[in-house]
């Protein structure tokens, strides 16, 4: 994100056209780049490593070369004749090379060079005659060495310009480099200096500092003689306060004051009236600084990561602001002037307490980049706002238009093992009670109607909780049943009241993983900070001490459980702030290190979401609730106590937002006869509701994707196929949802009978006993059915006319089968195996897979490439795999989802319960789940290929697209904890049990420049080659050119 949105920064702009100039310049230079001939390290090889130091002779008659470029060879000493044989260079190159002194040989060419670039190698020292020789030098670069010092006459070079020593040991600067009059930059961030060097001070022409990363503490009150500064780096400087001169410093135009420990400008910081950009992320603000208000020319302004509480009306006044990043503070509203600045391009307020956007705030019309995500929004809804600025500008303008209403309804989740209870309380919760006769003032109608036996599977209920309030609860009653698993997920969402049911009868307390524990792992990654309710059922089957052992026991156990994995995230993220708290390149030079060749930008996202994931844990209300369906009483005090939670506006603040009345008539239209009972509408049937409701056609759009959003209904404006229709009607789809997922045969088997005999009608209440074929039916069909049941419930596969017969009667024409496929396959729940791609099937019978049902744990009659398989088999070609490992759960039904999600990149796949074989083009990929064999063991899933190692780009290529569907996927489960590894390849190849995990923060940092090995920890001897941990990129960003500076600050 932060190299994409880093291009609109002034700050970058300002070095893009410095570029272009130097090669521009450079255009019109003769240049020679040069690499080792005989010696000339292989693909597998690294220069830098390398024991034998190639050797490179240089081409005849180059005396009017005057660029040079000798860089990633591995030299250690510059070719014979370098000096005499090169009159006219003026541009020297040697980075990435492994000098550990500068070449005498550079000093033969001091009278005409320019420009000498000797990043990246191994200098511990600078001769003192060859830097003296160098006298028409404007340019120099040292960086990414280990010098300790710098000599003295580095002050006699008076043309010098520019100047990088970053990334090196130097704990203060010589005296004479107040002698470099012309230097305009000046790059000593990443050394180890313990005060700001007052031989700066006489630079007058330096334009660009950078010191960052030192431990500065303080700068001199005399900082004002840097007059022409422009442009400053001091990120982790360590500084607590600004002196008053630094108010002086009236040319700066960037400053980069970020990770530092400030909580308040100096006055006076007013007057910098040239400031066009100003970075304050990490420090230790609590108020917006009033300094800021006053600098009009303002135009880049960021405030992340402080202790900000709310933002001045003032800040209007910055009207030339484009960028604002305001998140991860303690803002618990925005003032209504921030709608006035309206040049805004990017607006980032994430992780805050906004409860109410401004009225007006859609005009922000230009916000780009816009982040709001983790904030308790209202008004706005939630949903609304992160669908973007046009979406709220579009709610806004309704909310104006239209009276507004509130609608006191929520969703309430009744979850739990098989038999816990789950379908009589919901019976005994939403029956209606009849009051007693003349006497009896209390009595009631002690029991519910007894319910059919067991659940049917997924069933919603309206409840109207208090009519005198209109306090209405949608009650979903999740099937306990593993094979609803990979559908439960769909109806876990924010905003609602979850009711963990336990059978108090049954339980024990070595049952709690099963039948508590992995329910608040799956709700906690689902939908973080949710409200969850534990109801014990069965009381009357249990004696009072018992009740009172068991309920005691499921609150200690979940106490522990939540304090272990507190304590797990806490470790996690200590190992993070050890790993931030080391120099990068020291990180990147052991393999051993934790979070090794990890980035700062990578651990500090590493870091947030583990803060993330500590701020917001479940909020589980305590005792348990003991009930006996049977007593009134007890169901009452259960009523009592959910409508009081309810109730709460800090708890639940989305039951009393206010929507646009006509979103509220839409949404009810929708529910009305005679559309209520039709399966899906399309769009133009929604559009004319939409009328009816006083919506135009361009204000529907905003409409349905809020109901969409809220679980109102499903609209998916993305799909091609799906984006006519509004599937309105989620009680039947969901009656049809649970068609698929009971896996009893005769149940099943006894549907298809009745579609065939066209006697649809009361299939609901048919006994299983009828699936045995009538007189009058056709026995061989029914013998073919029962053929397709058995490959449904072991393979998973049903053609398109088989399950038409099933759904009789919710579907009775073609499009509704059609359409209701393509919903399916949009969900992950099917995938058609036999439709080409944008082609029709030209008659053909359409096979449908439905990966959960697969039941043979590997694709039978399959082996892995070169006649090997996985099971610890070694590879004559390189693999390639990544894993995830998942410690706390696994999300239910993901494997079955990331199943169907990845046909679309794969060929002649070959499934099983637990592993995927295919191929991407003719590069095979497998795709394995392996469930943890303990407690303390984690769930994994891993992607592998393999390849030569000159051909390794295309697993890569394979690879790399089922990478990032799983990631899509994952991203619907914000408060699971996992991790991703890439496998070494040297222990695969070896057949190791354990294999060395690379980190997977890898798989999105470029591959280190100038590399080609990396040591596996788990044998020092053995070297993997780079191309078999980092994916391949197609520009590398070089660590030691000049930072970009928007992707420098955006990385703080």
């Amino acid at each position: 994100m932060a190299g994409k949105d880093s291009g609109n920064l002034k700050t970058v702009r300002l070095w893009r056209d410095a570029a272009l100039r130097a090669r521009k310049l450079r255009s019109n230079l003769r240049q020679l780049t040069l690499s080792a001939a005989g010696g000339c390290p292989g693909a597998g090889a690294d220069p830098l490593e390398s024991p034998d130091a190639p050797q490179l002779v240089l081409p005849a008659n180059i005396g009017d070369i005057e660029v040079l470029n000798l860089g990633n060879n591995g030299l250690e000493e510059v070719p014979e004749g370098l000096g005499s044989a090169l009159g006219s260079l003026r541009v020297l190159v040697l980075r990435r090379n492994r000098f550990a002194r500068l070449p005498p040989a550079v000093a033969e060419l001091g009278h005409h060079l320019t420009e000498l670039d000797v990043s990246h190698n191994r200098l511990a020292a600078l001769g003192a005659e060859v830097v003296s020789a160098l006298r028409e030098l404007r340019k120099l670069n040292l960086s990414h060495n280990q010098l300790p010092a710098l000599p003295a006459q580095l002050g006699s070079l008076a043309h010098l310009e520019e100047l990088d020593v970053s990334f090196n040991r130097l704990a203060h600067l010589p005296d004479s480099l107040s002698c470099l009059h012309r230097l305009r930059t000046l790059d000593v961030d990443h050394n180890q200096l313990s005060a700001f060097p007052r031989q700066l001070l006489q630079l007058a022409a330096l334009e660009e500092l950078d010191v960052s990363s030192n431990r500065l503490r303080g700068l001199p009150e005399d900082i004002s003689a840097l007059s022409a500064l422009k442009i400053l780096w001091l990120s982790g400087a360590e500084l607590g306060t600004l002196p008053s001169g630094f108010c002086e410093l009236a040319s700066l135009e960037s400053l980069m004051l970020d990770s530092n420990g400030l909580q308040a400008l100096p006055a006076q910081f007013s007057r910098l009236q040239r400031l066009k950009m100003l970075n304050l992320s990490s420090n230790l603000f609590e108020e917006f600084p009033a300094a800021l208000l006053p600098l009009a020319g303002l135009e880049e302004l960021y405030l992340s990561r402080n202790q900000l509480t709310s933002v001045p009306s003032l800040i209007s006044g910055l009207s030339r602001l484009l960028t604002l990043w305001l998140d991860n503070n303690r803002i618990r509203y925005l003032p209504d002037s921030i709608v006035e600045l309206t040049g805004l391009e990017e607006l980032v307020l994430q992780g805050n307490q906004i409860a109410v956007l401004p009225d007006n705030f859609g005009q922000l019309s230009r916000v780009g980049l816009w982040k709001i995500k983790d904030n308790p929004l209202i008004q706005p809804p939630y949903e609304v706002c992160m669908k973007g600025i046009p979406y709220i500008a579009a709610y806004q303008k309704e909310l104006a238009h239209s009276q507004p209403a509130v609608q006191p309804r929520l969703k309430l989740l009744l979850l739990g093992h098989k038999a816990a209870g789950k379908t009589l309380l919901r019976h005994g919760l939403t029956e209606e009670r009849v009051e007693g006769g003349q006497g009896g003032g209390d009595q009631e109608k002690s029991c519910p109607p007894a319910p059919p036996q067991g659940s049917k599977g997924i069933e919603v209920t309206s409840w109207t909780a208090d009519a005198s309030r209109g306090l209405r609860f949608i009650v979903y009653d999740l099937a306990g049943d593993e094979s609803y698993e990979v559908i439960q997920p769909f109806f876990l969402s924010p905003g609602a009241l979850y009711v963990l049911v336990v059978n108090l009868a049954t339980y024990e307390p070595r049952r709690f993983p099963s039948t508590v524990g992995s329910f608040l792992h799956r709700v906690g990654a689902r939908v973080p900070h949710a409200v969850v309710c534990i109801v014990g059922t069965h009381a009357d089957l249990c004696g009072e001490r018992e009740l009172e052992e068991k309920c005691l026991d499921i609150h200690r156990q979940i106490a522990l459980q939540e304090k272990r994995d507190a304590e797990g995230l806490s470790r996690l993220a200590r190992v993070v702030d050890e790993a931030l708290a080391r120099d990068f390149e020291l990180r990147s030079a052991s393999p051993h290190a934790a979070y090794y060749g990890v980035s700062d930008k990578n651990l500090r996202r590493r870091k947030a979401h583990f803060q993330y994931l500590l701020n917001h844990r479940l909020q589980i209300l305590s005792p348990v609730l003991p009930v006996s369906c049977r007593d009134p009483r007890q169901l009452q005090r259960l009523r009592d106590k959910l409508l009081s939670v309810a109730e709460h506006r800090e708890i639940f603040p989305n039951l009393h937002r206010v929507l646009p009345r006509s979103w509220q008539v839409l949404e009810e239209l929708h529910f009305q006869p005679p559309q209520a009972q039709r399966l899906w509408l399309s769009w133009w049937d929604s559009a004319r509701l939409g009328l009816q409701a006083g919506l135009t056609e361009d204000r529907l759009q905003s409409a349905l994707s809020y109901l969409h959003e809220s679980g109102k209904l499903l609209y998916f404006e993305d799909s091609p196929a799906l984006k006519e229709h509004v599937f309105h009607n989620l009680t039947r789809l969901i009656d049809i949802l649970n068609v698929f997922f009971q896996r009893d045969a005769s149940l099943l088997l006894h549907k298809l009978l009745l579609g065939a005999s066209g006697e649809g009608e009361g299939e609901a209440d048919g006994s299983p006993a009828g699936a045995l074929p009538a007189p009058g039916q056709d026995l061989l069909r029914a013998t073919q059915l029962h053929h397709y049941v058995e490959g449904f419930l072991l393979h998973g596969l049903l053609p398109a006319h088989v399950i038409r017969l099933l759904l009789k009667p919710h579907v009775q024409a073609q499009q509704d089968l059609q359409l209701l496929l393509e919903l399916l396959e949009k969900m992950g729940l099917c995938y058609c195996l036999n439709k080409p791609k944008g082609k029709p099937l030209n008659g053909s019978t359409a096979w449908y897979k439905f990966p959960c049902y697969v039941q043979n744990e590997v694709p039978h009659a399959e082996a892995w490439i070169n006649g090997t398989n996985l099971a610890g088999q070694s590879f004559v070609a390189e693999q390639l795999q990544i894993e995830y490992s998942f410690p706390f759960t696994f999300p239910p039904g993901l494997f079955a989802r990331y199943s169907v999600q990845i046909n679309s990149h794969v060929v002649h796949r070959s499934d099983g319960k637990f592993q995927i074989f295919a191929y991407r083009g003719k590069v095979p990929v497998v795709v394995s789940y392996r469930p943890a064999k303990g407690v303390l063991q984690p769930d994994t899933l891993s992607i592998a290929s393999h390849a030569s190692l000159p051909n390794i780009w295309t697993a890569w290529q394979a690879i790399t697209p089922l990478v990032e569907e799983l990631n899509v996927l994952l991203q619907e489960w914000p408060g699971l904890h996992y991790t991703v590894h890439i496998l070494c390849s040297k222990c695969l190849k070896r057949g190791s049990p354990n294999p060395h995990a690379f980190p997977g923060e890898l798989l999105s940092q470029p591959r280190p420049e100038g590399v080609a090995e990396i040591i596996c920890p788990k044998n020092g001897s053995e070297r993997v080659n780079v191309a078999l941990v980092y994916p391949p990129t197609p520009t590398v960003i070089s660590p030691c050119s000049k930072k970009n500076v928007g992707e420098k600050h955006r990385n703080q």
